[in-house]
């Protein structure tokens, strides 16, 4: 017997390592790239997406906020402050000549084709730009003062208010339940107005009877509370632009009783505008003939086009273009 022996076991064979096949590599290399497309796909995907529903939430706020400036001037239109039928003097030297003093047109409306007398239409920046349609609106600013006591022969009114925006060249609405006057301030301190047959453009006269006699040597006085608000002047059309860096497009523009042209939404692309008259059924254009009696007009509904500022954001990478409606109601037409 052999118990001191221990027994032997042959070792485990010795296997060579092999590498990856070339075949093995190219299959891993494939099924990566696949995984990085995906991926990379995913991402443009939700890039696309994001930036098209940035340029639509851009696109909502700016038609927004070209309708709520535009609702403001329109429900404004032909209002004096008070109820007087209608009945307004005009004393301006200029009331005939001047777009924004001419009180027979506190709503006109003007077609693709027809001439704006408040804005050139032409090219250049600021200017209307050709087959847009545009609006004019006069009528007395939302806020204002009351009158304390109105003095004549002296032209002068003393306000109820301490303190005022209104200054030396103001052109102004005053109004009781009488009728109005449009008139321009000649002088202002302290709260006392004068309205002199001067200035410029100055006033005819200074009596503010109804109606407008310039010859007129009497005196209408108003009574105390009578309403004083700056007059307010809007032409509304869309304008060419260039910006700083040479960028040249369209946008809403605002024209005002200075003749100044201020860019209000960029990007607005294109504007038609089509009334309501009173008696008729429908809305029509500027230039349609149901179209009759501009003082009539009682509603205004506007479409505008709207451009994103990112300009590769809709499909084919360009602009994202929308178009909206808003009605408004000329507030003092509608009984």
């Amino acid at each position: 017997m052999n118990h001191g022996r221990r027994q032997q076991h042959a070792p485990w064979p010795v296997r060579s390592s092999a590498g990856f096949t070339l075949i093995e590599l190219m299959v891993a290399m494939l099924l990566g790239l696949i995984v990085i497309g995906g991926v990379v796909s995913v991402f443009l995907a939700n890039q696309r997406s994001y930036r098209t529903n940035q340029a639509l939430s851009d696109v909502q706020d700016s038609s927004r906020v070209a309708f709520e400036m535009m609702a403001r001037d329109i429900r404004n239109a032909g209002l004096t402050g008070c109820s007087n039928s209608g009945r307004v003097a005009n004393v301006l030297n200029n009331r005939s000549t001047a777009w924004w003093a001419n009180w027979s047109n506190t709503l006109m409306g003007y077609g693709a084709g027809q001439t704006d007398l408040a804005v050139t239409t032409g090219a250049g920046a600021g200017q209307r730009a050709s087959g847009t349609d545009s609006l004019m609106l006069l009528g007395a600013d939302s806020s204002g003062v009351s009158v304390k006591n109105n003095a004549e022969p002296a032209a002068t009114f003393t306000i109820n208010e301490t303190s005022s925006n209104l200054q030396a060249g103001d052109v102004i609405i005053v109004c009781d339940p009488d009728h109005a006057a449009i008139v321009q301030i000649t002088g202002y301190a302290n709260g006392t107005i004068t309205h002199a047959a001067s200035g410029s453009p100055g006033n005819c006269t200074t009596d503010l009877n109804y109606p407008t006699v310039c010859s007129s040597e009497s005196s209408y006085v108003f009574a105390p509370n009578a309403q004083i608000a700056k007059l307010t002047a809007a032409d509304w059309y869309i304008g060419n632009y260039v910006d700083g860096n040479g960028v040249s497009g369209k946008s809403l523009y605002r024209m005002d009783a200075t003749n100044t042209a201020q860019e209000m939404v960029r990007d607005v692309t294109g504007m038609s505008i089509t009334y309501h008259q009173s008696g008729n059924n429908s809305f029509v254009g500027a230039s349609d003939p149901l179209l009759t009696n501009w003082a009539l007009v009682d509603a205004v509904q506007v479409n505008l086009t709207v451009e994103s500022t990112d300009k590769h954001a809709g499909i084919d990478v360009k602009p994202l273009s929308r178009k909206f409606t808003a009605t408004t109601t000329v507030r003092n037409r509608v009984n």
